[in-house]
């Protein structure tokens, strides 16, 4: 007999073993760190991005390292087409996607009064339009299995404005308002709809600031913590937000900041 949820130990609280993880943008960074995590875990992973290889990249050796099972599908988030056929490939597949995280991004740095509309379409496609109809062809099937999480990772400038980035603070202030809509409409279904908001990480994103003296200790002067995230760092958040452990959280905003939104 299964023990009620709150009677469980904690280890199974947290542990993924038997689901599939799609894991967008995880060739790198905050996803490839995210998609080793949750291979810890015990979730098999599917990751996909435009740098994606299909066989041999670092992301699989560092997935199947922890023995579980690795697909590597190659897809630019920019073309509409391309996600897509993402859709359909996974539709082909013998096992459903359980656990999808929207973590692919881009940032083009350009001063507002001279960004290119070719800029904003970008950002807007890859951040916000590509997680969007991921998340919504992705949930009718966890809607008819009556479970499934979607993680959406928001940023600190979700909350604020930045600078000389138009595109990408707009893209990721409609993440969280999509979180909470998409939350309010399938959590009765058994949907958990979250966000993570990663604070300054040191990625390539950021690799323009980090190089900027000036700026760069400017931002760590505002750090609580005084220092720049590092990937890893998502890694718990992420477990958590897709594990039975947060079965009632639902539309939250979770920062992984340093303290950053705490100034």
């Amino acid at each position: 007999m299964t023990a009620p949820l709150h009677q469980s130990p904690a280890g199974e609280l947290f542990d993924l073993s038997g689901r599939t993880a799609l894991v967008t943008g995880a060739s790198r960074g905050l996803g490839q760190a995210i998609a080793t995590g949750l291979a810890g875990a015990g979730a098999d992973i599917v990751a996909a991005s435009a740098s994606q290889a299909t066989a041999g990249s670092k992301t699989q050796r560092l997935v199947e390292s922890t023995g579980r099972s690795f697909t590597g599908i190659p897809c630019d988030f920019s073309s509409r087409a391309d996600t897509y056929r993402l859709i359909e490939q996974l539709r082909d597949r013998d096992r459903p996607v359980d656990i999808l995280v929207n973590n692919a991004g881009t940032i083009r740095r350009t001063p507002a009064a001279l960004h290119p509309d070719e800029d904003w379409d970008h950002v807007l496609e890859v951040n916000l339009t590509a997680p969007f109809v991921l998340s919504r062809e992705l949930a009718g099937p966890m809607i008819d299995r009556g479970n499934g999480k979607i993680i959406f990772i928001a940023s600190v400038l979700s909350y604020q404005g930045g600078i000389t980035v138009p595109g990408y603070a707009a893209a990721k202030h409609a993440i969280t308002g999509l979180t909470k809509a998409l939350a309010n409409e399938w959590a009765g279904t058994g949907i958990n709809v979250n966000a993570i908001a990663p604070g300054y990480m040191a990625t390539d994103n950021t690799e323009a600031l980090r190089s900027d003296q000036d700026r760069s200790r400017a931002l760590l002067e505002r750090i609580p913590a005084g220092t720049w995230g590092a990937p890893h760092d998502l890694v718990g958040a992420t477990i958590f937000l897709a594990s039975a452990a947060a079965s009632y959280v639902h539309g939250t905003v979770l920062a992984v900041d340093g303290g950053w939104l705490a100034r």
